[in-house]
C-alpha cells in the first residue's frame, strides 16, 4: 500500500541524517578532490554506520537515507549510493568466500565497489551489452570495455557483466540471455581505466577488458543469468534515485524560500509578488507529490507487490524530471547569484542533469510504463473472457 505519511521514528531518523549531512559529512566532501573517489568520505559512511544500514535496508529505507542525505550533501549521498550499487549484486548472488572477502571492507568504508554494466553502445538498451567472455580453460578472458562507470578507474573490485553466450555480441539476437556477472578485483592483469571529466565533476571512468582472467569463482550467481542480477540490483535502486531527486529538490525549494522571504525588490519582500509566490507553491507541490510517489514506489517493492516496475519507473521519471525544474525555478528566482562559482544551487543545477539519464533514462521509463499499462490491459481482458 501506498505510504502517505512517516511516522514519527522515521521523521526523527531523517533529521538526524540531514544534521550528519551537513555536520559531519559536507566539510569532509568539500575538502575532497572533484572528479576522484573520496575515499575519506566513504570511511566516514562506514563509521557513522550508513553503510551498515544501507546493506540491510529495504527499498523505502533506502529511499530515505538517499532522500535526506541529499538534502544536505549530494557528495555523501552519491558515494553511499555507489556504495550499495556496486556491491549489492555480491549481497545478492555472492558467494560465501566472495562476501566474506569484500563485505566487510565494504561496510566499513575500506572498500570501494563499482557497478560496470554501460558500454559505448549499450546505455539505455543494456541488454545490448558486447563484453566478451571467451571460454580459457577452467574460466574466461574478459575484452571489450565498459563506459560511463561510477568510481572508476579507482575503485577496488567491479561487479562487470559480460556475454558469455555464443550470440553476436552486439545487441543482435542474443539479447538478456547469455550474460554472467562477474566480480572483478581491480588489480586484475588487463584491467585498465581512464577517468572522464562530466559537467558535475564525479569520479566517472571508462574500463578497458585486455583479456583479463576470472574463474568461476569470480561469478556472482549462475553463469548466463547475470543479466537478472543486474536488473534485479537495479528495480531495488531505481525508486531511490527519485529519492536523491527529491531531496535536491527540497534544498532548493528551501533555498528559494528563504530567499524569496528576505530579499525586498519594488518596494517589500519578493514572497508579496503574486508571480513568485505561485512560482514556490507550484514548485512545493511538485515535490511533495514527486517525494508521495516515490515512497509508494518503495512500499509496493516492500511488500512484493505485483506493480512494482511500473511504479519504480513513474517515480524515478517524475521525481528527476520534477527536481529539474524545481531547481532551475530555484535559480530563476535567486538571479545572477545562482550561478556564481560555489554557490549551493550553482552546485544543485550541475548535480541535477544526470539523474535523468542515469538507470534508465526519461524515455525508457516511459516506455515501461506504456508497456506495464498496456500489459495490465490486455491481461484484464484476457480474464474477462
Amino acid at each position: 500500500m501506498p505510504v502517505f505519511s512517516l511516522d514519527p521514528v522515521q521523521t526523527d531518523w531523517c533529521a538526524r541524517l540531514r544534521a550528519l549531512a551537513v555536520e559531519r559529512l559536507r566539510p569532509i566532501a568539500d575538502r575532497g578532490e572533484p572528479g576522484e573517489v573520496n575515499r575519506p568520505l566513504i570511511a566516514a559512511l562506514g563509521e557513522l554506520g550508513l553503510l551498515e544500514r544501507l546493506f540491510g535496508a529495504g527499498a523505502l529505507e533506502l529511499c530515505l537515507l538517499r532522500e535526506s542525505l541529499a538534502q544536505g550533501c549530494t557528495e555523501a549521498e552519491t558515494a553511499l549510493a555507489l556504495q550499495g550499487l556496486g556491491a549489492y549484486p555480491l549481497v545478492l548472488a555472492g558467494s560465501g568466500g566472495q562476501r566474506a572477502r569484500w563485505l566487510p571492507e565494504v561496510r566499513a568504508g575500506r572498500a570501494v565497489a563499482a557497478f560496470a554494466l554501460s558500454e559505448p553502445g549499450a546505455g539505455s538498451d543494456a541488454a545490448a551489452l558486447a563484453l566478451r567472455a571467451v571460454p580459457d580453460g577452467d574460466g574466461w578472458l574478459l575484452t571489450g570495455e565498459k563506459r560511463w562507470i561510477s568510481n572508476a578507474p579507482d575503485a577496488d573490485f567491479y561487479t562487470v557483466f559480460a556475454r558469455t553466450d555464443a550470440g553476436d555480441g552486439g545487441g543482435g539476437g542474443a539479447g538478456a540471455r547469455g550474460v554472467t556477472a562477474f566480480l572483478v578485483p581491480a588489480d586484475r592483469p588487463g584491467l585498465t581505466g581512464t577517468p572522464i571529466e562530466m559537467l558535475s565533476p564525479h569520479p566517472i571512468g571508462a574500463l578497458a577488458f585486455d583479456s583479463v582472467p576470472v574463474t568461476g569463482d569470480d561469478v556472482l550467481g549462475e553463469v548466463d543469468h547475470g543479466f537478472r542480477v543486474a536488473m534485479t540490483t537495479l528495480n531495488l535502486f531505481r525508486p531511490s534515485v527519485g529519492a536523491f531527486a527529491v531531496g535536491m529538490a527540497q534544498a532548493a525549494l528551501d533555498a528559494a524560500l528563504e530567499h524569496t522571504a528576505e530579499r525586498r525588490a519594488f518596494g517589500g519582500p519578493l514572497s508579496r509578488l503574486q508571480s513568485v509566490a505561485h512560482q514556490i507553491a507550484e514548485m512545493a507541490t511538485r515535490t511533495e507529490a514527486a517525494r508521495l510517489l516515490v515512497y509508494a514506489a518503495a512500499t509496493a517493492y516492500d511488500t512484493g507487490a505485483p506493480d512494482v516496475p511500473r511504479r519504480s519507473a513513474m517515480a524515478k521519471l517524475f521525481a528527476t524530471e520534477t527536481a529539474q525544474y524545481v531547481v532551475d525555478a530555484a535559480v530563476q528566482l535567486h538571479g545572477a547569484r545562482a550561478l556564481q562559482r560555489g554557490h549551493p544551487l550553482e552546485h544543485l543545477y550541475r548535480e541535477v542533469r544526470a539523474p535523468r539519464i542515469y538507470e534508465g533514462a526519461t524515455e525508457v521509463q516511459r516506455t515501461i510504463i506504456a508497456r506495464e499499462l498496456y500489459g495490465s490491459s490486455h491481461a484484464e481482458r484476457e480474464g474477462v473472457r
